[in-house]
């Protein structure tokens, strides 16, 4: 009997153990452009401000825009709820720096599998639909001449895999697809990239984070003026707020927007200081 008991004990203490789930692979649903691994709790709101400003460097930052703090490049404010541990939804409206603009953004995240002593890594699906409601033009040579509604919208998915190494390391890759139904003359409506994503966790209030996205596309080279996604920041978790301070070559914060549209360069001082607020309320 007694051994009995111990072997049922044994059992129950390992199979509690192998269902043990890694959590905080991230502490925030995004890391600085790009979206992580990470969803809200079930009945958790997040409030969400984020801007970015002008470039701090180059022909357009310096002392003259005040090294891009008098300008707003894009304002994003909106809000996500966690509609059960692993699903969440979000909306939002974003000012825009690509050619479609004032965005409305519907946002969508599963997350597919938690990394536990079973798993070695976590999986998220995620989805954005943007759509432009910016004046329709009246020439019909411009891009937003919007012919037919579908033109005013811009898709997103993408599949994010994440793995917590340590408590003071965590990573993530994210293949990605974005479609837009209209697009400029040699431009592709169809676009592949691949985003990597990175923490440091330095303290339990302090986090470094990268993220850096890169567009497969040869239309997209320096020689048009197109560059990979690149942000560095420090994270700042105060319990109730999550703070963030980022300095990105970026212009926007969509996904549709900033994977086909980033078209400033690090190397030339283009630039720019951005941050995040956000606090999470019981619903």
């Amino acid at each position: 009997m007694r051994l009995l008991l111990i072997i049922s004990l044994s059992l129950l203490g390992f199979y509690t153990s192998a269902q043990e789930n890694t959590y905080f692979t991230f502490k925030d649903t995004r890391v600085i452009n790009a979206a992580s691994v990470e969803t809200l709790p079930a009945k958790k709101l997040d409030i969400r401000i984020g801007h970015r400003f002008g470039d701090i460097a180059g022909d357009f930052g310096g002392w003259q825009s005040f090294y891009g703090l008098e300008s707003a490049r894009d304002v994003m404010i909106g809000f996500d709820i966690g509609l059960s541990d692993r699903f969440m939804v979000g909306i939002n409206r974003t000012k825009g720096a690509g050619p479609l603009t004032r965005l409305v953004n519907t946002n969508l995240k599963y997350k597919l599998m938690a990394q536990s002593n079973n798993t070695p890594l976590s999986l998220s699906a995620y989805s954005q639909i943007s759509v432009s409601t910016m004046q329709s033009s009246t020439n019909p040579d411009a891009i937003n001449f919007f012919e037919a509604f579908a033109h005013r919208m811009v898709y997103a998915v993408q599949l994010i895999a994440a793995k917590k190494f340590s408590d003071g390391f965590s990573m993530q890759i994210t293949p990605s697809y974005v479609h837009r139904n209209i697009v400029d003359f040699e431009d592709e409506n169809g676009l592949i990239s691949l985003g990597i994503a990175a923490k440091v966790q330095l303290s339990k209030v302090f986090g470094a984070i990268i993220d850096v996205n890169y567009p497969f596309s040869d239309f997209r080279s320096s020689e048009n003026d197109y560059y990979p996604s690149i942000g560095v920041g420090l994270e700042i978790d105060t319990g109730g707020h999550r703070f963030q301070v980022n300095l990105t070559n970026s212009q926007a914060m969509a996904e549709t927007d900033y994977i086909p549209y980033t078209r400033k360069n690090w190397g030339d001082g283009q630039f720019r200081l951005g941050f995040t607020i956000s606090r999470l309320f019981n619903l």
